[in-house]
């Protein structure tokens, strides 16, 4: 990697200026200074970052943080209010989706467009367009107006006619997630082809798994102010601690002991719902049943240490939670999922199928249960469900407390194969 700096911002501010009603604005003007009818927002604060030649930096950051902002005024879209950004070489964004495209226009003729905004010459896109049309796999539609295209489509060309432009600077704001799977490896692996020629690229995403693997550096915006930046994995780890923590964690950890190990003891106050001081859990888990029995807390650990936010692939977690009884039940079911963050279940067990628990619970009861999990998963975002039912012959089971996507983990892995679970295997010549 090049030692030449192509992207430099430094203090970087953008403000926008909001009225209530549009007359506001013109009141505003031609008053001067005599009206205030203005309120002011400020979408980036004192932002500074670099990117060198050959580099790969990640944005990542909740929504509404500055993220699409940022890259929008390095691109040359859109003007800071203050602070200096100095680019060398040529820019090509992928930006919003769409976003330069003449809905009227071919295919073609929007790649034609762009091509001549970012200064290639006539020939220098003749010589390009064999590449632009078969990467982006659209054939004959880009004899066709684009107005006509998918969401997928429109990203297939963007993309094709983005990487093609021959830039020094490649800048994509979160468009990628709109293709489909194997587009979206087809373009990473392109994205490194380009990293190794020398382009400097700039990215938003909110896939912590593409900014561990592809990444060389990350910033974590948080409204507008860079929270943390440096190692993609350390960036990672914060951003999923702010998304996913409670402000009440350090509280709850001095309130129940924390050991300097970070273990602490479960809480048996069913006046308490101690779940969300957890670093760990999700607080847009879905929760339903009738509550005749609560889950009041859990604990998540390998070996002696609590976990804060991710495990290795292999790692062996156990899962302790509490629940706490409102009625007399019998029939008891206690279940454990575990899901992708698109509700995939990869993995679920309770203890009608395989467990060594009492099927009754007695009002005003507080029992704790164990449940051990071998992490035979690739790297990715996990969520754990838990789950408290009353068996039931007609409806199966009866819902007393689920508490779905309430945990979430992150597994963490070199990049040695693809998919879901870590089935080990390796390809050995015979």
């Amino acid at each position: 990697m090049s030692s030449e700096l192509l992207v430099t911002v430094e203090n970087l501010t953008k403000a926008y200026q909001s009225y209530r009603k549009p007359i506001h604005r013109l009141w505003q003007s031609l008053s001067g200074d005599k009206l205030n009818l203005n309120e002011e927002f400020i979408a980036l604060q004192d932002v500074s970052l670099e990117l060198r030649r050959g580099e790969t930096v990640g944005i990542v950051g909740k929504n509404g943080s500055g993220k699409s902002t940022l890259l929008q005024i390095v691109a040359g879209t859109l003007q800071e209010t203050s602070g200096e950004v100095h680019t060398k070489g040529r820019i090509s964004a992928l930006l919003e989706l769409g976003a330069g495209f003449n809905p009227d226009f071919t295919g073609m003729e929007n790649a034609r467009l762009n091509a001549s905004i970012l200064g290639l010459s006539r020939e220098e896109f003749r010589a390009k367009l064999p590449d632009i049309v078969e990467f982006s796999g659209l054939g004959e539609f880009m004899h066709r107006p684009v107005k006509t295209y998918s969401s997928g489509m429109y990203v297939r060309l963007a993309f094709a006619v983005a990487i093609n432009m021959q830039p020094d600077i490649l800048i994509i704001d979160e468009a990628l997630a709109v293709g489909d799977i194997r587009f979206q490896r087809k373009c990473f692996r392109r994205l490194e082809e380009l990293k190794n020629q020398g382009v400097a690229i700039l990215f938003v995403t909110h896939s912590t798994e593409s900014i561990i693997n592809y990444c060389d550096r990350a910033v974590l915006l948080d409204e507008g102010k860079v929270r943390k930046s440096g190692e993609p994995k350390d960036v990672v780890h914060e951003y999923l601690e702010m998304m996913f923590s409670s402000d009440s964690v350090e509280l709850a950890d001095r309130s129940r002991g924390a050991d300097k190990d970070g273990s602490a003891d479960l809480s048996f106050d069913p006046a308490v719902d101690a779940c969300p001081s957890h670093p760990t859990y999700n607080a847009a888990e879905h929760r339903w049943g009738d509550r005749r029995a609560e889950i009041i807390d859990y604990q998540l650990s390998c070996g002696a240490t609590v976990v804060r936010h991710s495990c290795a692939s292999g790692d062996s977690v156990l899962l302790r939670f509490v629940v706490h009884f409102y009625s007399d039940l019998d029939r008891l079911i206690y279940g454990v999922t575990v899901k992708t963050p698109d509700g995939t279940a990869i993995y679920g067990t309770n203890s009608r199928i395989n467990g060594k628990v009492s099927a009754t619970a007695k009002a005003g009861q507080t029992i704790q249960f164990q449940c051990e999990l071998k992490l035979n998963l690739l790297a990715g975002d996990y969520f754990i469900s838990i789950g408290v039912a009353q068996d039931d012959n007609d409806k199966d089971n009866v819902a007393v407390d689920r508490r779905y996507d309430m945990i979430h983990l992150r597994v963490e892995d070199e990049q040695t194969a693809f998919g879901l679970a870590a089935l080990n295997g390796e390809i050995r010549e015979v």
